[in-house]
């Protein structure tokens, strides 16, 4: 009988048997793209428990999207059977998040905490800003929030970054950390930096609590390292510093996210920190064509900042990589959106292995516009997520709150939400009032109900409103414990008004609305069989880390995606479009004269052109509109780096060729003008369905060259969109 440790390495070429059978001491695996990384990583886990012996439960393997993390619990599942279900997979915010549930009151962190998104922690920062008089015009949020972020994964507290302040701006930036802090303390809340630096702060100060985390994590693995900012990199070494078993994979290409506070000289120096160190390098890699990794490789050699590697393919040389110039942006896009049709019909791709990245979410408009012109069903990834529409964060904030009635931020929106007489003055008064107590809101309100006779700035109808909602939040405190987590839900759109509100508004996304309220209720379902008490906060926990590339289904409709080059990472595609290759736009000016950020900027096209499976297209305008205004765009100087064999060149005028235009638009020339003069396909007022759209009414038809662009009014909030007629799949209605 064949030995099951030895099956794990059937089919891995010689590093990567290397990299899964080195089980002792710290390796660095430097992974190129498409080279398996994942495959390894899994593989090794495997290795440690069937080879080695080491319980699954005494592993942890961190990476930085819950999308990741999925990926390798259900590979280990194959491999491991229940055995995996031990093991601790998932993000770094995941796994420090459980940290402090556990041990957190050591440092002062109560277990019932809640963690503030992005919304609220801009929220407290306002607050903030008007509590130490800074002035948010000279001093953007924004930018101040971004400040403390930084600071905190450099480990860096309040008064720390006072010490090394260098002018005022840092001055401004301390007081209102300070208050900041201050607010998230008395919320009983954390922000995602927090979760990073004060499990750090914990392992520091209470020694008995990273001795038990050491000894249950005797093997660390860390995904995709080049990611790791100071305060991650710091608890790796943390969590391996007894048995220092830290595996760590990634690759310095692939270091795009330095605006996340990503310090790539994590991976650059890991063998200086570690100087026993093994290094196998994954070179070989299964994704791409031959042409397509030849012309990445000659674009990254433009940089300094890395680890030297060949990486090679046993591919198919295939076709040349495109290059697609054209007079604007709108042109660009729809050259693109006629290419993805094309792609379709003649030569069986299917749409949703496709996608279209771009450097700056504001490329995606002109994008947007030739899907809709031309019939083709989008996705847009980076939108407003799911739990970012407002009658879920409503929820949430509910839910925050009846979990921890402390969180401040959540009760100053849902104290009038639905709306019950309590204006934004009161509620400002109720926060004032509450901080010249010194005592949270939620206590002010105790105070107001407890005690009639309690001085404070509110007359008799406003302490009425507001000790109403304060009931309302203990009638449904007391209920957590005697109801699952989706009654609970309903009970509190409930009580609360906020379903009935809905249901009697006149908003015509109303349905809408309570079809997302509906969708979350689902997902609580996830935690039925146990108390609303028990579930809330590892419901609220998951939600908070849910991630924009979390939306990407294995099994998605036949969309065509559209994304970021921040965002593609990690994902792969048979066909990729990169627009906007321009200097300005990529590299980005704001890049263009500093030497690290144009770096970077060729990292980010490095990894899009490695997105790539079968076929890469490289696509500019030659005009493009920027911040309102029209203007040249200069091919991007990365263009010049890959070498003039591999691209497929378009004609001296920038288009297409002839033979290939008239295929293209055979079918619209067709329906236009076969038929001597046809009259248009359909007059003002019929009505026509769409496999998209649905119903709707033709406002307009209007002849174009080669083609009829009918104008439809679609029913619900589908909106009004402009089509040509032989893309739009256009249907008369009943007919």
């Amino acid at each position: 009988m064949a030995d099951p440790a030895e099956t794990l390495l059937r089919g891995l070429n010689p590093p990567q048997r290397e990299a899964v059978q080195c089980v002792d001491g710290p390796l660095l695996i430097v992974a190129g793209p498409g080279s398996g990384k994942t495959r390894v990583i899994t593989h090794r886990i495997a290795y440690l428990n069937r080879k080695v012996g080491v319980s699954p439960g005494r592993i942890a393997a961190v990476t930085f999207t819950n999308r990741a993390a999925r990926e390798m619990r259900s590979r280990l599942g194959a491999l491991l059977g229940d055995g995996a279900g031990r093991l601790t997979a998932g993000t770094f915010h995941a796994l420090c998040a459980m940290i402090l549930r556990r041990d957190g009151e050591a440092i002062g962190v109560p277990n019932d905490y809640v963690i503030m998104d992005d919304e609220d922690q801009m929220s407290l920062v306002k607050q903030a800003m008007e509590q130490t008089s800074v002035d948010s015009k000279r001093f953007p949020a924004r930018a101040i929030l971004s400040a403390i972020s930084r600071a905190k994964s450099q480990l860096l507290g309040p008064d720390a970054l006072a010490a090394q302040s260098d002018g005022f701006y840092d001055e401004v930036v301390h007081r209102v950390f300070a208050a900041y802090q201050a607010a998230l303390a008395r919320s009983h809340a954390v922000d995602f930096d927090d979760l990073l630096g004060k499990t750090v702060e914990l392992f520091r100060r209470d020694h008995a609590a990273l001795g038990r985390w050491q000894e249950r994590f005797i093997h660390f693995m860390v995904d995709e390292f080049q990611d790791t900012n100071t305060a991650q990199y710091e608890l790796a070494r943390q969590i391996a510093g007894r048995h220092r078993n830290l595996a760590v994979v990634g690759d310095p290409d692939q270091s795009i996210y330095s605006w996340r506070n990503a310090d790539i000289r994590n991976i650059l120096s890991f063998q200086k920190d570690y100087p026993e160190a093994r290094v196998v390098r994954l070179s070989q890699n299964y994704r791409s064509t031959e042409t397509i990794l030849q012309a990445a490789q000659r674009l990254i050699r433009g940089n300094s900042q890395r680890i030297e590697q060949d990486l090679f393919t046993e591919n198919a040389r295939g076709v040349r990589i495109r290059l697609v110039e054209a007079y604007t942006e709108e042109e660009e896009a729809q050259e693109v959106a006629r290419e993805a049709l094309r792609l379709t019909r003649e030569d069986g791709v299917a749409l949703r292995d496709c996608v279209v990245a771009y450097r700056v979410n504001a490329q995606s408009r002109a994008i947007e516009e030739a899907c809709l012109r031309y019939g083709l069903r989008y996705k847009l990834i980076g939108g407003v997520r799911f739990y970012q529409r407002r009658e879920v964060k409503d929820l949430i904030a509910y839910l925050r709150l009846l979990q921890d009635p402390y969180d401040e931020v959540s009760l100053t929106r849902v104290v009038n939400v639905p709306v019950r007489g309590i204006g934004k003055r009161t509620v400002d008064e109720l926060v004032a009032w509450a901080r010249s107590l010194d005592v949270p809101a939620y206590t002010a309100l105790q105070l107001l109900a407890d005690q009639d006779d309690y001085p404070s700035p509110f007359d008799a109808r406003q302490k009425r409103r507001l000790t109403d909602f304060l009931a309302l939040l203990n009638e449904l405190s007391a209920l957590k414990p005697t109801m699952e987590a989706p009654q609970f839900i309903d009970e509190t759109l409930e009580r609360s008004g906020y379903r009935r509100a809905l249901l009697e508004s006149d908003d015509p996304d109303a349905e809408d609305r309570l079809d997302n309220l509906r969708e979350f209720r689902g997902l609580s379902a996830e935690f039925a069989g146990e108390p609303a008490s028990e579930a809330l906060p590892r419901l609220l926990e998951r939600v908070a880390l849910v991630a924009d590339q979390d939306a990407i289904e294995e099994n998605e409709e036949q969309y065509l995606t559209l994304i970021t080059l921040h965002q593609i990472k990690g994902l792969e595609y048979r066909v990729v479009f990169i627009t906007g290759m321009e200097d300005g736009l990529l590299p980005h000016s704001r890049s263009l004269d500093d030497p690290d950020q144009l770096e970077e900027e060729r990292r980010i096209a490095y990894v899009g052109m490695t997105r790539a499976r079968e076929r890469l297209y490289l696509c500019r305008a030659l005009r493009r509109r920027m911040f309102g205004a029209m203007g040249a765009g200069l091919p991007s100087r990365f263009l010049k780096d890959v070498p003039p064999d591999l691209i497929e060149k378009p004609d001296r005028s920038g288009r297409r060729s002839e033979r290939e235009a008239a295929r293209v638009f055979r079918a619209p020339a067709a329906a236009a003008n076969g038929a001597g003069g046809a009259p248009p396909p359909f007059r003002a007022g019929e009505k026509v369905t769409h496999p998209a759209f649905g119903l709707g009414v033709v406002v307009n038809c209007a002849s174009r060259p080669g083609d009829y662009e009918v104008t439809v009014a679609f029913a619900g909030n589908q909106g009004v969109k402009r089509l040509l007629h032989s893309y739009g799949k256009l249907e008369r209605a009943g007919a």
